[in-house]
């Protein structure tokens, strides 16, 4: 928690850029033809990145799902004949 990766700004970035294509799809479909608002885009793109990244910084879903993984792999790796742990 209260931290970020490469992983995150990236993911980040990948969010603001879907997010701004489809608000340019949703806007030329309202207006019946294509047009480029780049202050309107600019902006979606910087609050949905923005948002995206407040998530990841406040919460630790993800950071616990993958300690949870990683630990579970020890286990695994620790009793490798036993047929509890690896079927």
């Amino acid at each position: 928690m209260y931290k970020l990766k490469l992983r995150d700004l990236l993911k980040g970035l990948l969010v603001s850029v879907i997010t701004s294509v489809l608000v340019v799809i949703q806007s030329s479909l309202e207006m019946g033809n294509l047009t480029f608002n780049w202050k309107n885009i600019g902006m979606v793109a910087a609050g949905s990145a923005v948002a995206y990244l407040l998530k990841n910084f406040f919460t630790n879903d993800v950071k616990v799902a993958e300690k949870v993984l990683e630990e579970e792999a020890k286990v695994k790796a620790a009793a490798p004949n036993d047929k509890e742990i690896n079927p």
